[in-house]
């Protein structure tokens, strides 16, 4: 192969994929001499499969692909998080079982037929809805992030912690989200003029609360009924949640049971204590809903080895609580030089974007990290800039670029630089 490298240590960018003289070249370090000339059957050749059942699972050869780093608090079994398993997954959508969870009181066993959707506070007609009147409104499906405000806070230790991709950046997903515009159903209601803002309360055993500026509920808020195609599943707010693309996680309530119409935010402990961004000078941001723009390298990452000299693929997400991902750049020289990655062909609107580049590792160690920009231009920040006036234990809100550290073993590890 006689392209030249886009960037430093062997990096070929989105001109060099673009070019089927890489394709060539990859294929050829790549695939295994072919000399039988028999092809023989293997063991599952030799006997029907087996049979067909109501719901599909995956392979038994697969079984290593699941929710990770599944912690509760202390005392209980359901208050906690578990992580989507990014390092293992391709393309944007995540599998409705590997999408991250995170509760505050456990899992509610909520009866659809027993649950209404209550809308009262400064309205002109309050209203309740179950699932099967919403059912009845018109609906919309957007494919969409949701990233949990706590998501790597791992990156806040003083030192690197020895963690994978999931363990630091799992507290993200993207599923096709499905349901009624809330809009709808405020506007059935009517809306006082006093009305600023809306209190969402979830139908957990934690009454989990969170106050929403309305601008935002009457622009793309749904009460979402669907993920991936199926109704909710119970981890992630079955029989309906709130769902606020492109903001915290937090904020888009679970198990949804009442939207109260007030003229200001509750400040709840859950908007006041916690969610909140304390600052070194004593102050705290309060109300920092749109996460920012953010990428991470999905492969190579740690517990992927890479095995030897040769060319990989080197492949991560990237997403922005503010709109669509305009570039991705890609180092494997430790930010020294920078190569545009190739992003695939959906780039959807607040949904993370995968993108892609070559790389001939000679073998040595690397330093690889990317770097993505929105389309309102916002970049994202080294991890010295996050980290800049913020008090220490401040973990929200964190996205800085991330570096893997390849050794000579082909292993990777989390490291700052």
């Amino acid at each position: 192969m006689n392209i030249p490298p886009d960037a430093g240590n062997g990096l070929y960018g989105r001109r060099a994929l673009l070019r089927s003289g890489l394709a060539g070249g990859a294929a050829l370090l790549t695939t295994s001499a072919f000399a039988d000339t028999k092809l023989r059957r293997p063991e599952w050749m030799q006997t029907p499969g087996g049979p067909m059942s109501a719901a599909g699972a995956p392979s038994r050869f697969e079984a290593h692909v699941q929710r990770t780093s599944i912690r509760s608090q202390p005392g209980t079994d359901g208050s906690g998080v578990s992580s989507t398993p990014l390092q293992y997954l391709d393309g944007v959508i995540t599998p409705s079982r590997l999408h991250f969870e995170r509760h505050h009181s456990g899992i509610p066993d909520i009866n659809p037929a027993q649950h209404k959707l209550y809308v009262h506070g400064l309205v002109d007609r309050p209203l309740a809805f179950d699932t099967e009147a919403l059912a009845r409104y018109p609906m919309v499906s957007r494919i969409q992030f949701l990233e949990c405000s706590g998501n790597s806070s791992a990156l806040i230790a003083p030192q690197a912690a020895d963690l994978d991709c999931a363990a630091i950046h799992g507290l993200l997903a993207v599923s096709e989200w499905g349901g009624v515009p809330l809009s709808i159903l405020l506007e059935e209601a009517g809306v006082s003029p006093e009305g600023k803002w809306v209190v969402a309360d979830g139908a957990d055993a934690a009454v989990m609360s969170r106050s929403v500026p309305l601008a935002k509920i009457m622009d793309d808020a749904i009460v979402a009924l669907y993920q991936n195609g199926e109704r909710l599943r119970p981890g992630n707010g079955y029989p309906m949640r709130l769902f606020l693309p492109g903001w915290e996680g937090n904020a888009s309530v679970k198990w949804l049971r009442s939207i109260k119409v007030t003229e200001q935010p509750a400040m709840s402990k859950e908007e006041t204590s916690k969610y909140s961004d304390l600052q070194t000078d004593g102050s705290a941001k309060l109300f920092t809903f749109p996460m920012g723009v953010k990428s991470v390298i999905t492969s190579p990452s740690p517990g992927l080895q890479l095995r030897g000299p040769g060319l990989y693929q080197v492949s991560g997400l990237a997403w922005s609580g503010a709109g669509r991902i305009k570039t991705v750049e890609v180092s494997a020289d430790g930010g020294q030089s920078w190569a545009a990655a190739q992003l695939d062909d959906h780039v959807l609107p607040l949904c993370a974007t995968r993108f892609r580049v070559a790389w001939r590792y000679n073998g040595a160690p690397a330093t690889i990290m990317s770097r993505a920009t929105d389309e309102s231009g916002a970049v994202q920040p080294t991890r010295a800039a996050v980290m800049r006036g913020r008090a220490a234990g401040s973990f929200y809100h964190m996205n800085p670029i991330q570096t893997w550290r390849i050794s000579v073993e082909g292993q990777a590890r989390n490291v700052y630089v």
